[in-house]
């Protein structure tokens, strides 16, 4: 595998610049979601495919596999996932590489104690809602393109350490692929994965404010919501 010169990156770092690279993006929605966007001012509506694109004109971006999970209405935001089925539309509909893999959401009724109370009751019944098994697809196709020889690069738009694993032992096999780790948000980037990557680089509001889709999607009747 030939090495060329470093070249500056998409989000303001120095990257890797290697011929011919066929690159795999690996995104994890909830954590970019939260870590960079839900207070950043370009709100849900970034053409993520925009976040492989950090290598140079070698390196073929081949497929995005993009990580997610169908979110539910809410009293408090109805319109939440008329919102995001219009996004993934979007997204695919703007590039045909996108492929999505949907987890899930589960919710459980459980008991938590009270913070600093000073009443009788110190226990409460809460709602818990929590993610499941975005982190598990994305290790399981990363080990699995790496295992089919698809790609020279893989990078993960991530800052999950359960991810760790899957890079170790992409590493250990496969010690000719590059991994690379783009972490969102301004946040501590997790020492676990940073030990396996070839590559860090870190998401600026800059690169958010200017990786937005069109709007509208080319040759569709699919807008950006207006709460975005």
């Amino acid at each position: 595998m030939f090495f060329g010169r470093r070249s500056q990156g998409l989000f303001g770092g120095p990257c890797l610049f290697i011929e011919s690279m066929r690159t795999i993006v690996y995104v994890d929605e909830f954590n970019l979601y939260y870590r960079a966007l839900k207070t950043s001012l370009s709100g849900g509506w970034i053409f993520r495919y925009c976040l492989g694109r950090c290598y140079g004109e070698n390196h073929d971006i081949e497929l995005v596999r993009y990580f997610t999970a169908r979110v539910k209405h809410t009293s408090k935001n109805p319109s939440q996932a008329q919102r995001q089925d219009i996004y993934l539309k979007a997204l695919q509909k703007y590039r045909s590489n996108v492929e999505i893999h949907f987890g899930s959401f589960l919710t459980h009724r459980i008991r938590r104690p009270l913070a600093n109370s000073k009443e009788k009751q110190k226990m409460v019944w809460v709602l818990d809602t929590k993610e499941k098994s975005s982190d598990v697809n994305l290790a399981v196709h990363l080990l699995n393109d790496a295992w089919l020889g698809k790609c020279d690069c893989a990078t993960l738009v991530s800052n999950d350490s359960d991810i760790a694993e899957a890079m170790r032992l992409v590493k250990q096999q496969h010690p000719k692929i590059l991994l690379g780790l783009v972490t969102p948000g301004s946040g501590k980037r997790s020492d676990k994965l940073k030990r396996y990557a070839d590559f860090t680089l870190r998401i600026r509001e800059s690169t958010l404010n200017d990786s937005q889709l069109p709007n509208p999607i080319p040759r569709t009747n699919i807008y950006k919501p207006k709460s975005w």
